[in-house]
């Protein structure tokens, strides 16, 4: 079942239209949320609901069960002040997670930029607009447009229409019509002339490139099959398309680029992307440019459009299968007035496109000249991305669209990263440590007295708990355990000499670079040894963490990798740390990891973070300390 409303502007409290679907899958007035769970199960059946719509699945023996369910849901939905609640902390923790993922990064500034944060589909969640949703707002939304006379409802399977009639009639009948609100917008448009936007990633080492542009193509304009054969040729078409043989195969930029077109009612879009590294990220978008030009100024050629034709119906006979594709398509001719054979006459219609054609939208729909080409990277890139823009110029963005400031500031005179690190020495281990010198006479009496440290902590991943032990024993001896219950996730050790790492994937023994920073990160108390551990540091400046100045240093290490650590200017406590971990050949693969450090509480007259939460990737890892014991005696074989 398909509302026929439109695009609804959130405002302050954008998401909302997410949290009312899912509230409405959590129980009716009739069924409570654990008896509408339990009846679904019992019958193997599926529903799922959204703010637009509701999807059912079941045998056909339990059809009449699965109607009954829906339409509950439909008409008698519950919203729970306390489901909301729990919505909001996932959808919260979501956001917070993808803040790390240039991906989502990439996809929340093309909204804004290409439609307005006055535009339906320009609006971005945050954390502030989640935790602003209401129940009413929800409530609201569920008793306004969830009415009959604007639904669509489609059932696929082996029934008639003299069968299912009366089912719907019983279990439908009931439903009330009512006034729908009609919402317009402008329509927004490409810009003048190509933009350039670049979002600041720190650390990346992989550029996230998007050009990108609203077009005017509607569902039911004639156009819309003659466009996917072109943009399938262009980029949409798997492998074989000419973006990811250029980009992929011909210059080894990507493991993948490629394009889309997407029509919609209000505004389409054009889009065209691919992650490439730091180094080539101007040349790829060269090689962007010209396969754009290239499909506008050449016809394709017959064998070319002839393989493309071939994929395309090959990929639509396989989308029939799916039942769900099927009632789509049969709601789709009826929402957007398509001609009533349209789907019947789909492949006659896409055999007919001709090489004139290709290039006849190409010219129509590809605007180079009038793109956004957005980045989300280091900033390092920048400076070679100027030449793309129609001004010279490189417009910034932070991760929601908006102009983003350079947060880093001079430090203040005189103020050097060795003054910063004996500052953080003497607030963590409460002991002044005279500059330029290894440690205090004082402070190595103290520390000399700690045999070992066994720091135990709770964490959650994806929602999952699990426990986290760390083992430290002097000299240079570490172990650390992840544990869900009884089970060993993974454990990672080092005897002094030799590095292993253990678990579900597997035993492996840590060798190379990999075991020469394991070796430098095991040392007990190692960070009062900064002077002497080979590494270079520099003191970038002074930006916000968590919206306190933090001083910024840069390391960079005995191999030469470099490490980003970040100092609380008024605690002198560390808050934040970097680094790059390379997954393979030339950065492919690499990953970011972002550390942050807070609630400090001093034990045995150390100073420890007592959370820390780690992202890697898209993963967030939280971890609070639940103790820290020191002196326990650990016996050697922790460690091997």
């Amino acid at each position: 079942m398909s509302l026929n409303i439109d695009p609804i502007l959130e405002g302050d409290m954008t998401g909302y239209l997410d949290a009312a679907g899912q509230l409405m899958e959590r129980g009716t007035t009739n069924r409570t949320k654990e008896q509408f769970n339990e009846e679904i199960d019992f019958i193997g059946a599926r529903i799922s609901a959204s703010a637009d719509g509701i999807y059912g699945a079941s045998l056909k023996k339990h059809q009449e069960k699965l109607l009954d369910m829906m339409s509950d849901v439909l008409m008698n939905a519950e919203f729970k002040q306390e489901e909301l609640d729990k919505i909001k902390k996932q959808m919260i923790s979501g956001i917070a997670s993808s803040k790390d993922d240039p991906d989502a990064i990439a996809a929340n500034v093309r909204a804004a930029l290409v439609y307005g944060e006055n535009h339906p589909y320009g609006e971005v969640a945050t954390e502030e607009t989640v935790e602003a949703i209401t129940l009413e707002k929800c409530i609201a939304h569920y008793k306004t447009y969830f009415k009959p006379n604007v639904a669509y409802l489609a059932i696929v399977g082996d029934v008639t229409v003299a069968e299912v009639k009366p089912l719907i009639e019983k279990y439908f009948g009931s439903w009330e019509k009512g006034d729908v609100s009609v919402n317009k917008y402008r329509t927004p448009s490409a810009p003048d002339k190509t933009q350039v936007a670049v979002v600041h990633k720190e650390g990346a080492v992989q550029s996230v490139i998007n050009i990108t542009y609203p077009i005017s193509l509607k569902q039911n304009n004639p156009d819309v099959i003659k466009v996917k054969v072109m943009n399938a040729i262009l980029g949409g078409g798997g492998f074989m398309s000419r973006l990811n043989m250029n980009l992929r195969e011909g210059h080894a930029y990507t493991y993948g680029a490629r394009s889309s077109i997407r029509p919609d009612k209000l505004t389409g879009i054009f889009s065209a992307s691919a992650k490439v590294r730091n180094d080539v990220t101007d040349s790829s978008i060269v090689q962007f440019m010209l396969e754009l030009n290239r499909i506008i100024d050449e016809k394709v050629t017959d064998d070319e459009l002839q393989s493309m034709k071939n994929y395309m119906t090959g990929t639509f006979a396989y989308t029939l299968q799916n039942p769900q594709t099927i009632a789509r398509f049969a709601i789709n001719t009826e929402k957007y007035n398509l001609p009533k054979d349209y789907y019947a006459n789909y492949l006659k219609n896409l055999a007919a496109v001709t090489v004139d054609d290709v290039q006849a939208m190409a010219k129509k729909y590809i605007k180079p000249e009038n793109a956004y080409i957005l980045v989300v990277g280091d900033k390092e890139v920048a400076d070679k991305l100027k030449g793309f823009a129609a001004s010279k110029e490189v417009d910034f963005y932070d991760t929601y669209g908006s102009d983003w400031v350079e947060p880093l500031r001079a430090a203040p005179e005189g103020m050097t990263a060795e003054n910063v690190l004996d500052k953080f020495i003497e607030a963590k281990y409460g002991e002044g440590v005279p500059l330029g010198k290894k440690f205090g006479k004082k402070l190595k009496k103290k520390l000399k007295k700690i045999k070992d440290i066994t720091v135990k902590m709770n964490a959650s991943i994806q929602g999952q708990t699990i426990s986290v032990t760390r083992y430290n024993k002097a000299p240079n001896k570490f172990a650390m355990s992840m544990t869900m219950g009884s089970m060993v996730i993974q454990k990672q050790t080092f005897d002094g000499t030799k590095g292993k790492v253990s678990g579900m994937q597997g035993n492996k023994d840590v060798e190379g670079e990999e075991l020469e920073e394991l070796k430098e990160s095991s040392v007990m108390f190692g960070d009062v040894n900064y002077a002497v551990s080979g590494s270079k540091f520099t003191l970038l400046g002074v930006e916000p963490v968590g919206g306190k100045d933090a001083y910024k240093i840069e390391v960079i290490k005995k191999n030469g990798n470099k490490e980003t650590e970040w100092y609380d200017v008024a605690s002198n406590l560390q808050v934040k740390a970097m680094q790059v971990k390379n997954g393979g050949e030339e950065g492919a693969n690499a990953i970011t990891i972002i550390s942050l450090f807070s609630d400090y509480k001093v034990v045995n007259g150390i100073n420890y973070a007592h959370k820390i939460k780690q992202s890697f990737g898209p993963q967030t890892l939280d971890m609070e300390v639940t103790s820290v014991e020191q002196n326990t005696k650990l016996g050697d074989e922790i460690f091997e």
